[in-house]
């Protein structure tokens, strides 16, 4: 954004006494050697009342914004951008922000635009490799690559690691999304395409956008929260024909029976609701839903569909 005319209040000596009449259609600002610089910009041009002539305050206009008295900056947009010498500190500003958060969602796009048809999975990144979960991850992820399915998970270790190496070591593609996080954690070894992100609402919207299906297996506070937001998205249908399935009936039924016991009797939720999820223990199965659910979904590669 470039500067406009920057407006100052006249001196003094300009305010002791009004100029002849044919003067005042064209007021002047004395110089300091007291010579005429030319009009005034944004001055009225009308007689004044009283004895002292009256103007407005400083005025900048900074692109569609107009900043007055002490709002006027001496520098403009192009010498800040310019001067080496600047502080740093406008990276940690909200518009800065905007910038980065755009450029993770060009990032995200440009990287998955291309995937075939996938599923995306999610769990707890603290099952261990001995874990009887860590293998069911690894099956369920080799019987969604030989269903056809690419893999989606969170990139990092657990469960996640097991549903990616399941699909890689069934030739299948596996895709990690990772996050930044407060302590130490690096995509598994078993992602063949991965990309990391700032922000958890630019991932979250990547697990969504280019997936098919949820299957859900036990975890933690994140699993929920992206079990619920996928709930959230049917239900509201923001995303249509959308399996969710739940593996490990022992661990989901309590939360189920919950939902159908507690919040259903209340009225916050309908029946319909419930008949979102899925629930089993057969990996099999779950992929059975899946291709089932998703049926008729099968398109052109992503590349070839002309944009709206």
């Amino acid at each position: 954004m470039s500067y406009g005319a920057v407006v100052m209040p006249p001196s003094d000596s300009d305010q002791t006494a009004a100029p002849p009449p044919e003067q005042e259609a064209t007021a002047t600002t004395p110089q300091t050697d007291g010579t005429p610089a030319g009009p005034r910009v944004g001055v009225n041009s009308a007689v004044p009342t009283g004895r002292e002539r009256r103007y407005p305050p400083p005025e900048q206009f900074r692109g569609p914004v107009v900043a007055r008295r002490g709002q006027v900056e001496r520098s403009t947009t192009d010498q800040r951008l310019l001067d080496t010498r600047s502080p740093s500190g406008f990276v940690h500003g909200d518009p800065w922000r905007v910038l980065r958060i755009q450029s993770e969602f060009v990032e995200g796009f440009g990287l998955l635009a291309e995937l075939p048809r996938a599923v995306t999975v999610f769990g707890s990144a603290r099952i261990s490799v001995d874990d009887p979960i860590y293998a069911q991850g690894r099956r369920l992820g080799a019987a969604l690559a030989e269903a056809g399915f690419a893999v989606i998970t969170g990139g990092g270790p657990g469960t996640m690691e097991a549903v990616n190496r399941g699909a890689q070591e069934a030739g299948g593609l596996s895709v990690g999304l990772g996050i930044e996080l407060p302590f130490e954690q690096r995509l598994n070894d078993w992602v063949d395409l991965g990309v990391s992100f700032r922000y958890f609402f630019v991932r979250k919207t990547m697990f969504v956008k280019y997936a098919e299906a949820f299957v859900i297996l036990p975890g933690g506070v994140g699993t929920l929260d992206e079990l619920f937001e996928a709930l959230t998205l049917v239900q509201t249908g923001k995303v249509t024909r959308f399996p969710v399935v739940l593996i490990g009936s022992q661990y989901w039924s309590g939360l189920v029976e919950w939902l159908r016991s507690t919040v259903l009797p209340a009225g916050l939720i309908k029946e319909s609701d419930l008949h979102i999820l899925s629930i089993t223990d057969d990996v099999d199965e779950a992929v059975r839903i899946i291709v089932q659910g998703t049926a008729g979904h099968a398109e052109p590669p992503r590349s070839e569909v002309a944009e709206p």
